[in-house]
């Protein structure tokens, strides 16, 4: 597999890390009052961790070149898109639980914590394998076309986050009180340490994400093995997740074609990563930022056409489309579920 290569100082490693750091804390600062976070200061944020993205591009493009910044945009393309299925999944787990809307950005604040170590963790893991064992880019690939396939052909299913086997195991191991304190992830009831609702539903949201994890990291992989190109581009992607949720979650259902560009997406990432092990070799950058570019265009704008005039028009906000009862998830969601339900569940106990 013949792979963009360029050395990178570990104190380069470290100031990007650092400066990650450094901007979620000035994110966690910039919220630290429990207040429901409007469409407008959404976007702006959302608009301020796009602007960061893209520059980072052009920084890479100034210190190696041309190659190195188009394959960046590429991996930051994909996950960005991706992220968008992460969306689904937050406004399902915040519906279910009922969780109030000044209690959102917290959870999400340390679920994205969560989701780049989770994402670390698998990039080094998959880069290395593909690496040493040229047959494991058959395996990721084989992977992303399945996923692909899934979520393109998903129904819509019945899915109680709650019944994640992850959630389930913490429950028994850790005891939980089935209600909300504030935005306390931990109380003392009865001078014992107890979990609250709020807790649950990080850990749902943290458990989930894993899944996405190892779907995004493959199709970033799949553009390129360099570690440091894959690491910032899921980083910088995933950054503006929260700001991203809170823009999108009154508009979802006006995005009901989307999974199709995205199963196309992940099933395009699965053969280039085949193909790349053939005689045929690596496909260009430039035709890969292409097919990504048109992909999430079309999809994106047959969404938008298609549900024109619907009631996902009405100007409701996201809170208050995300505390309805309904957990009827997004096709792209369904396709990464797999406890079907009966039908709504209210955890017992939780405050009306």
């Amino acid at each position: 597999m013949n792979e963009l290569s360029f050395a990178v100082p570990l104190w380069v490693w470290a100031a990007v890390t650092l400066g990650i750091g450094v901007m979620l804390a000035v994110d966690l600062i910039a919220h630290r009052d429990n207040h429901v976070i409007g469409f407008r200061e959404a976007a702006l944020w959302s608009g301020l961790w796009i602007a960061i993205g893209l520059g980072f591009g052009l920084i890479l493009w100034a210190w190696q070149g041309g190659e190195a910044s188009s394959t960046y945009y590429a991996g930051y393309l994909i996950e960005k898109a991706l992220s968008i299925d992460n969306v689904f999944v937050f406004a399902l787990v915040f519906s279910f639980f009922a969780v109030p809307d000044a209690y959102q950005h917290k959870v999400l604040f340390w679920g994205v914590i969560g989701a780049l170590a989770a994402r670390l963790v698998f990039i080094f893991i998959g880069a290395e394998l593909l690496q040493v064992f040229f047959w494991t880019a058959y395996l990721f690939g084989a992977f992303l076309i399945w996923t692909g396939y899934k979520m393109a052909v998903s129904k819509d299913e019945e899915v109680h986050p709650d019944r994640n086997p992850v959630v389930r195991l913490v429950k028994k191991i850790i005891p939980t009180d089935p209600r909300f304190h504030g935005d306390k992830f931990f109380i003392r009831l009865s001078g014992k340490r107890i979990a609250t609702l709020l807790f649950v539903v990080l850990v749902a949201v943290e458990a989930t994400d894993l899944i996405f994890a190892v779907d995004s990291v493959a199709a970033v992989l799949a553009i390129t093995t360099n570690t440091f190109i894959v690491w910032t581009a899921n980083a910088f992607a995933i950054l503006g997740l929260r700001s991203l949720y809170f823009c999108l979650a009154g508009l979802l259902r006006r995005f009901q074609y989307l999974h199709y560009g995205l199963a196309v997406l992940l099933a395009f990432a699965g053969v280039k990563l085949i193909l790349s092990e053939t005689p045929v070799g690596k496909l260009p950058i430039p035709l890969t930022l292409g097919v990504i570019a048109v992909t999430i265009t079309v999809s994106v704008a047959w969404s938008l056409v298609a549900t024109r005039g619907g009631d996902s028009d009405s100007g409701e906000t996201p809170s208050q489309t995300d505390h309805r009862a309904d957990t009827q998830p997004h096709p792209a969601t369904a396709a990464h579920a797999s406890t079907p339900s009966a039908g709504p569940h209210r955890p017992e106990g939780r405050p009306s």
